[in-house]
């Protein structure tokens, strides 16, 4: 499990968001090939709280090779 802070979610994609591709690299992440960070919930300043289901590449190094390019 990461122990990374999450990058804050208006800088996230849908994908991201929704645990398709991962929330460092943007790698797609098909089913059981991420780790799942949790349910994240965002409260912003004006609308409804909403959660978000970021995931991680298994593969750290791959992924932190693929977000340096």
């Amino acid at each position: 499990m990461t122990t990374r802070a999450l990058p804050p979610v208006i800088n996230t994609t849908e994908a991201q968001r929704r645990g398709w591709a991962c929330v460092w690299c943007r790698a797609d992440l098909g089913i059981g090939l991420g780790d799942d960070l949790g349910e994240q919930r965002v409260k912003p300043a004006d609308g409804a709280a909403y959660s978000w289901f970021p995931r991680q590449c298994l593969d750290t190094v791959a992924c932190q090779a693929r977000e340096g390019s």
